[in-house]
Formats: structure tokens, sequence, C-alpha cells
């Protein structure tokens, strides 16, 4: 087995975990920190296929997943502050 083939076999068994926590959170802190989890999941997986593929355009998808994610999180919790106060 391949060191590429055993990180993608860890990433998705992060997904699972993250999936896991998306549909059961109990509070929807847990909810957002679930589909960070999740963005950081699909990072590490275009940095995988950037490295077996040797074509940099992933490493552009992951600058992107990346600033999407940040975004996302920064804008969930801020609706998560404005409804708790």
């Amino acid at each position: 087995m391949s060191l590429a083939m055993l990180f993608v076999l860890m990433a998705g068994a992060v997904a699972l975990i993250g999936f896991h926590r998306l549909l059961i959170g109990p509070t929807r802190t847990d909810r957002v920190v679930a589909l960070d989890l999740l963005f950081s999941v699909a990072i590490v997986l275009s940095l995988i296929a950037a490295w077996v593929s040797g074509r940099t355009v992933y490493l552009d998808v992951a600058i992107g997943l990346a600033l999407v994610g940040f975004v996302a999180t920064l804008a969930w919790a801020r609706l998560i502050q404005e409804e708790a106060s």
C-alpha cells in the first residue's frame, strides 16, 4: 500500500467522523466545527491529488477551499453569536 493511499484512507475515516458529528452534533457549534473539519479533509485530498498527479492546479483548488472554508466559518460563527445574544 502506498503512502498516498494510506493518507486517502485516513482522510476518509476523518470525513466519516466529521459527517457523523455534522448529522448528530447536539449543538450548532458542533456542526460548524464538523463542517470546518470536512473542509480540512477536502483540502488534504486536494493536496494528495496534487502530489500524486504532479499537477499544480489542485493546489489552487486547495487554496480556494481554504478561503471559502474560512469565510464560511466566520459567517456561521457570527450567526451563532447573534442568535445567542
